[in-house]
């Protein structure tokens, strides 16, 4: 069934407007008045509902029944990615989503092949937003993940406390990394979890030195050097299968 993000109130049995990006929507998918869709706030569960009115320009839905539905992941993890280039950052950021990530921090770094800043940073902020958007209406997810802007990664690791909190994982993905992957605890006794993954070219010996600082640790992912839009989306996938968000 349909699924798609409106984002403001809804209220069982209301007969409302819907955005215009999602009645272009349902121009191309050729829906009819009667035929049901799924709404979604971002505030956590869905909403059946039904079109009542589909016109060129606008379209008209009927609200019915809240469901409490939570696919969520089982901690918080934000995913700290150094931006890649071309359109790296798009596909990592929906599959990212589906894997559940909950907050994405774009990072510009020593190496990095594109540089973001003023209102071009704005522009893509936007666009990163609109795609976890159109990836939580595929994959059933109910609540957004949050899409920082565009940051330093000295400026965004200097305003992390330096010592992790109680309950809390910082991860640094490196090949020079003496502790593997599979070092990782079974279960995960903590709720948050920030995973840091390098651009094309990775950090610099300075920049690891300082996530270091700042209670990172270092993790390797075996003797093959992953792309970085490979690596952050592996380590999603196995902690995912590892703890229980599948």
């Amino acid at each position: 069934m349909p699924r798609f993000f409106v984002g403001t109130p809804l209220k069982p049995d209301d007969i409302m407007p819907l955005p215009d990006d999602v009645t272009r929507h349902i121009l191309v998918l050729r829906l009819q008045p009667g035929d049901s869709i799924v709404l979604f706030n971002g505030e956590g569960g869905e909403y059946s509902a039904e079109l009542v009115e589909v016109e060129r320009r606008s379209a008209k839905v009927r609200i019915h029944e809240f469901r409490n539905i939570e696919v969520e992941a089982p901690y918080h993890l934000t995913l700290a990615q150094g931006i890649a280039g071309g359109d790296k950052m798009d596909w990592l950021i929906e599959k990212a989503v589906e894997l559940g990530a909950s907050c994405f921090v774009p990072l510009t770094t020593t190496r990095s092949v594109v540089r973001l800043s003023g209102e071009r940073a704005q522009r893509r902020h936007v666009h990163w937003q609109g795609i976890v958007r159109a990836s939580c209406e595929q994959c059933g997810r109910n609540r957004l993940p949050e899409v920082m802007p565009v940051r330093e990664i000295a400026t965004w690791l200097g305003a992390l406390p330096r010592t992790p909190e109680e309950g809390e994982m910082r991860i640094l993905l490196s090949p020079r990394a003496s502790i593997s992957f599979s070092a990782l605890p079974a279960n995960p006794p903590f709720g948050r979890v920030t995973v840091l993954v390098g651009p094309e070219g990775g950090f610099s010996a300075a920049e690891e030195a300082a996530a270091t600082d700042h209670g990172f640790t270092a993790v390797g992912l075996g003797p093959r050097v992953l792309r970085t839009e490979t690596a952050g989306i592996a380590v999603l996938s196995a902690l995912a299968a590892r703890w229980g968000a599948w």
